[in-house]
Parts: C-alpha cells; sequence; structure tokens
C-alpha cells in the first residue's frame, strides 16, 4: 500500500527543520522529513551559530528582525534551552579614513529598521554593557564609539590601534544544535515524521508534484514537495528539471583552547574590519616570499577575521573564522579541510588581539572543521514557490542560515497555506530572476553579493 503524506521536505538540516516546525504549528501536521543523515549534522552547526539584525540590504534587515523575533518566542517558551544570548557584534576598524563612511553606513542602516544609533567618544558615559547571558532588557540598535580611548576603556584586550567600533546589539549567539532540536521535537509532537531516506526522484504529472520516489524504492505519494536540502539545492533542484542560480562554497572554522584569556569570557563576537597583512618576523616573510607556493602568505588578506568564547563555565575554548580563501567546492562529506587554515587565522587575529602573538611559538592544538554553504549570487535566499505546482524550495543561507532559518520557515508556510505575505516575500522567490531590472540589480551589486 502507498504512503501518502500532506508534504515531504527533503533535508533536515536547519531550514527544513524549521520548515517542518511552521508548517506543523500552521496546522498541516501529516508532514514526512527526509534526509539520509542524521537531522542537523552537515552544516547547521558548523559556523559562528551568531545572529544579527544588523543589515545593509532592507529586505535582509526585515527577514531577520522577524526571525530574531521567532528565535526570541522560542527561547522565552522552552526557558532559553538553547542559550541565546545578546553579546552583539564588535566590528572594528583601525583606518581613520574609514570612520566617515562608517558613520553614515551605520546610519543608514539604523534608519531601515535595525535600532537606534548610539554615538560614543572618549567623555561619552552612557554606554549600557551586554550581558554575558540571556537577551531580556538589553539594548537594540548599535553603539558606535570613535577613538582609541573609549574603546580600550569597554574593550581592553583590542589593539590600540583600533580607531572606531560598531558594536551592534540585537545580536550574538546560541547553540545551533539545541535551537534545531527543539524545533525538531515540538515539530514531532505535532506529528512531523523524520526517516532516514535519501528523495531519488521527484514525480511530476501535469505539471503537478505527484511525490517522490526513494533510495529503497519506495513511491509515497504528496502533493507538496519541499526543497531544503542545503548544499545539495542544485542536484535537488535538477529533478524537477530546473538550474538552480547557486553554487557551494567550503567555509572552515578552528576552535583552540584559549589558556592564556586573551579573548575575554563575556566579550562579543569580534570582527577586524580591515584588510590586513600577517605578522610573521623578518625572515620567516623572507623564506615564504621566495618560495613560490608560499608567496601568498606574504599578500594582503581580506577583512573579516573574527572570533568568540565558545561554552560555559570554566571553559576556554574560542572559536576563530576567517574565509580569506573561499572557493566553489562540490558538496561533498566530509570535506578536505586545509590544515593550514588554524595558523593563518590565528595569525589574522593577532592584528585585532596583539596578544595572540604569545601562541606563535606554540600553537594550542586546534580543531578544524567546517561546511559547504550553498549561495545565490547575490546572497539572498531562495523562499517559496519553485515554478511547478506543489513544489517549494528553501535554502541558499551561506553565512546566515542558523539566523534565518526561524524567519524563513515561517515564510515558507505561509505561502503554502496561504497566509497574507510580507512584502520582503518577493524579493526571496525564485521567480525573481525572470526579471531583467533584477539582473540589472544583481550585476551592479557585484560577486559578493549584498553582505
Amino acid at each position: 500500500m502507498t504512503r501518502s503524506f500532506d508534504a515531504i521536505i527533503c533535508g533536515a538540516g536547519i531550514t527544513g527543520v524549521a520548515a517542518a516546525h511552521y508548517l506543523a504549528k500552521a496546522g498541516l501536521t501529516k508532514i514526512l522529513l527526509l534526509d539520509e543523515r542524521p537531522p542537523l549534522s552537515f552544516t547547521s552547526d558548523r559556523s559562528t551559530e551568531c545572529y544579527r539584525n544588523w543589515w545593509p540590504d532592507p529586505v535582509m534587515l526585515a527577514l531577520m528582525n522577524r526571525s530574531i523575533d521567532l528565535m526570541e518566542d522560542l527561547a522565552n517558551e522552552s526557558g532559553n534551552v538553547f542559550r541565546m544570548n545578546r553579546r552583539g557584534y564588535l566590528y572594528i576598524t583601525a583606518e581613520e579614513s574609514k570612520i566617515p563612511a562608517l558613520i553614515e553606513r551605520s546610519k543608514r542602516t539604523s534608519n531601515l529598521g535595525a535600532g537606534q544609533l548610539r554615538v560614543h567618544t572618549a567623555d561619552s558615559s552612557s554606554y549600557q554593557p551586554a550581558h554575558p547571558e540571556g537577551f531580556a532588557n538589553q539594548p537594540t540598535g548599535a553603539d558606535l564609539f570613535l577613538g582609541s580611548e573609549i574603546i580600550q576603556k569597554h574593550f581592553p584586550y583590542v589593539s590600540n590601534r583600533a580607531a572606531a567600533a560598531l558594536h551592534v546589539r540585537r545580536a550574538g549567539w546560541l547553540s545551533a544544535q539545541q535551537l534545531g532540536m527543539y524545533l525538531l521535537e515540538t515539530a514531532r509532537r505535532f506529528g512531523v515524521r523524520f526517516e532516514s531516506e535519501r528523495v531519488t526522484e521527484v514525480d511530476v504529472a501535469n505539471g503537478r508534484v505527484n511525490g517522490v520516489r526513494l533510495r529503497s524504492g519506495e513511491f509515497i505519494n504528496s502533493p507538496i514537495f519541499i526543497a531544503a536540502p542545503g548544499p545539495f539545492l542544485k542536484e535537488v533542484g535538477g529533478m524537477l528539471g530546473l538550474d538552480l542560480p547557486v553554487f557551494t562554497e567550503l567555509h572552515l572554522r578552528a576552535a583552540i583552547k584559549d589558556s592564556l584569556g586573551v579573548v575575554a569570557r563575556d566579550a562579543p563576537l569580534l570582527i577586524w574590519d580591515d584588510a590586513q597583512t600577517l605578522p610573521w618576523e623578518k625572515d620567516e616573510r623572507e623564506v615564504l616570499a621566495a618560495d613560490p607556493e608560499a608567496h601568498w602568505l606574504t599578500e594582503t588578506f581580506p577583512a573579516g577575521v573574527h572570533t568568540r568564547p565558545e561554552g560555559a563555565g570554566e571553559s576556554q575554548m574560542i572559536l576563530i573564522l576567517w574565509d580569506f580563501k573561499t572557493r566553489a567546492v562540490d558538496p561533498l562529506w566530509p570535506p578536505t579541510f586545509d590544515e593550514q587554515y588554524p595558523e593563518i587565522a590565528l595569525r589574522g587575529l593577532a592584528t585585532m588581539l596583539p596578544r595572540m602573538k604569545e601562541y606563535f611559538t606554540k600553537m594550542p592544538r586546534p580543531q578544524l572543521d567546517g561546511g559547504c554553504y550553498t549561495r545565490t549570487l547575490e546572497n539572498r535566499p531562495l523562499i517559496g514557490p519553485m515554478g511547478v505546482d506543489g513544489a517549494y524550495i528553501i535554502g541558499a543561507v551561506s553565512g546566515y542560515g542558523i539566523m534565518s532559518a526561524c524567519g524563513a520557515g515561517d515564510l515558507l508556510a505561509a505561502h503554502i497555506i496561504g497566509k497574507s505575505l510580507p512584502a520582503y516575500a518577493p524579493t526571496f522567490e525564485l521567480a525573481r530572476y525572470k526579471s531583467a531590472e533584477y539582473l540589472r540589480e544583481i550585476e551592479a551589486m557585484g560577486d559578493t553579493g549584498q553582505l
């Protein structure tokens, strides 16, 4: 006897689980969630696990504000089982020439709906430091520090070369695994079923989804198919005859034991916002420069090296991330890791956190992992109909999957059950690529997208 479900979701990463949760919460409870791997195991927890509402793109900002609202609701109803905090993001620059543009961008983002911008100089006393835990009764918006003196006062571990720092306040981090499991367990209580299986075919007849065939050979009826396969979006889109406009990148992260306490345990996410060259000794630099295969280590590296404390209690772990050599890859598991990555990233951190240099002679043993992130060219997500009746997509959330998952799942549920859609919904639909005007807008963005 052929089984039937109201909806089938292909992929049990954070976006697939969120889609199941919000669909079930909306009343569509006969849902089958399929993934050949355990839930939340491929990429979902291999990031900083951070969130922010500070986006220069108004539609992304609106999606993130909605998603953070939903995460805060979940934290309140669960007793904050996933340890959501609001320590914020601290973007730091040593280049005084960048300050006017930083002020202008910050004002613009604030005015888009990210919250009040507060400016602090050496004689300011109104700054409210972040609480290490929780998110209630804490500021939103952002605090902009101008001058080394005020930055050193509140963040003494940061380089005294820092000329300005922007502390984004409706931001922080959480346990992605615990958030995902809470979403999944709640969905299961509503009736969602998870099975470990691989979808090999999506059956379409007369332009409409009929169901899916599994690797086992079983055919399952369903009028709704949701593609949420994370890095495998391209492959799953092909099952519907679609060439999705996405590609996949490998993003790495390292964790080390910060036994010297270079990163304060109550620190926010720390981000160095300037390009830099790595701090080598003179003789090291000469040797590297003379080696054709290692010469690149003496060249200019991009901005964006970042770190944060990891773990509670007596933990001394920190996470280090820096996409200094991102490239498109096939979504293979396990991915191939660059064993040089931890040392390079740690050296990059030393520009922002000078005491990191104390680790150069004896680097802590790193834990290296990472995941395959799938994105569109302009790095906006894909959420909504796929152009085949009954087929929907949720994904391409590279770099912001954790923070956007609840908002994306909620938006997808609205598409499927016919609720009124927010104003930003069309910007995330696949159909946007049929607009010549939108394609011109993408071209103007350049290849780094709106981030």
